[in-house]
């Protein structure tokens, strides 16, 4: 199984926390466009014939996309990959989109593709927290939005939430979680704010103008997080992802179980179980963005990356699938530094997996660190 990633690096203006590559300006969309089919085309052959499973239009805003810039991404995938269209029932195709853009008329054109799963940018539901963070939504046009895809007969929708904002109340973050479950989405994503460098939202903190929300009020938001989900149906199969069951995304998952991946356009990450590939963020001559860098993953590279995506899962590491990738060596090795969160339990084994407890998942990134090997 193999994904194609695209980045659409258009918004039409920028969030106060996003690190993301973005720009404003539309002037280049055409010719960005242009680019990234050319890519493709370039580099049609470095999935290695794995079949294309997955296909997922992130940014950046990709619903700043036309009919006609749509079109011509396809008819390059249809090019490149005739395979793709061949089982297009069977391939998970995403878009990502701001709730402002999710308008009858946009959903017609979304209508003209194969999209099958849309995700949208909503973020929150209180209209405070979105001009705070600079969304161009409200929260009933986020609502109109979920409800026109609905209407089209979109049935894989996910929406993404922030938690933790400055001043955030365990009230608000509770009615946001209620009013999402209402919507009847098959997917949630929720991810805790970070200050990322180079961010307004960073220079915001450093400044002493906002203060982030203390340690065990960011617990007792991921507490409301899990158990009003769970209560409401909702599989939490990945640390900050919570599905339906059947609608896990294929897309996200394949980055977490090793599976190939292709990158296309400025700043995306490729993946090829020998080597990762990131294109990088300017702009090169002819506006062909994939003048990439490489890294070679070597036996420990391969082994640290397997912990950290393993372990980000309900299924966790599994020790027979560890073994056969890595010897036994590696196994012993696991466990031993494993040990002490085992007897704390903050992590569990349960038929031949290593998982995170509820517990362990708030000091994940700890506990991942001390399992890495050093040599």
């Amino acid at each position: 199984m193999a994904g194609i990633y695209f980045h659409i690096p258009f918004c039409r203006s920028r969030c106060i926390y996003c690190d993301f590559f973005s720009s404003t300006s539309l002037n280049e969309k055409e010719l960005y466009i242009d680019s990234i089919c050319n890519e493709l085309q370039d580099r049609k052959a470095y999935l290695q014939d794995q079949p294309v499973q997955t296909i997922y239009f992130g940014g950046g805003t990709p619903s700043q996309l036309s009919a006609r810039d749509f079109e011509k991404v396809f008819q390059m995938i249809n090019l490149c990959y005739p395979e793709v269209y061949n089982q297009l029932g069977n391939i998970e195709i995403t878009l990502e989109a701001n709730p402002d853009d999710i308008n009858p008329e946009y959903v017609n054109v979304l209508r003209q593709f194969p999209f099958n799963r849309i995700s949208l940018g909503v973020q929150s539901f209180d209209n405070k927290e979105l001009r705070f963070l600079h969304r161009r939504h409200s929260a009933l046009s986020a609502i109109n939005a979920v409800k026109s895809l609905q209407k089209a007969g979109f049935d894989n929708i996910n929406i993404d939430l922030i938690y933790g904002l400055p001043g955030q109340t365990p009230v608000v973050w509770e009615k946001n979680l209620h009013q999402a479950i209402a919507l009847d989405i098959q997917h949630i994503s929720a991810y805790h704010l970070t200050y990322e460098e180079e961010t307004p939202l960073f220079k915001l903190w450093k400044q002493g103008l906002i203060r982030p929300v203390e340690e065990e009020v960011s617990i007792l938001f991921f507490d409301l997080l899990v158990r009003l989900l769970a209560n409401s149906g909702f599989e939490h199969y990945e640390i900050s992802n919570f599905a339906k069951p059947g609608y896990r995304s294929r897309h996200n998952s394949a980055y977490w179980n090793g599976s190939h991946y292709l990158g296309i356009g400025a700043s995306a990450h490729s993946y090829n179980g020998f080597s990762r590939q990131w294109n990088k963020k300017e702009a090169g001559a002819g506006y062909r963005f994939y003048r990439s860098e490489r890294e070679i993953i070597d036996a420990k590279t391969a082994y640290n990356d397997f912990i950290i995506t393993r372990l980000r899962t309900m299924e966790g590491i599994d020790f027979q699938e560890l073994v056969a990738l890595f010897g036994k060596e590696r196994k012993t090795y696991c466990l031993k530094q494993a040990q002490s969160y085992i007897e704390t339990q903050h992590l569990a084994i349960d038929s031949g997996h290593l998982r995170l407890t509820r517990k362990g998942i708030e000091v994940s990134d700890r506990i991942m660190s001390d399992l890495l090997a050093e040599d």
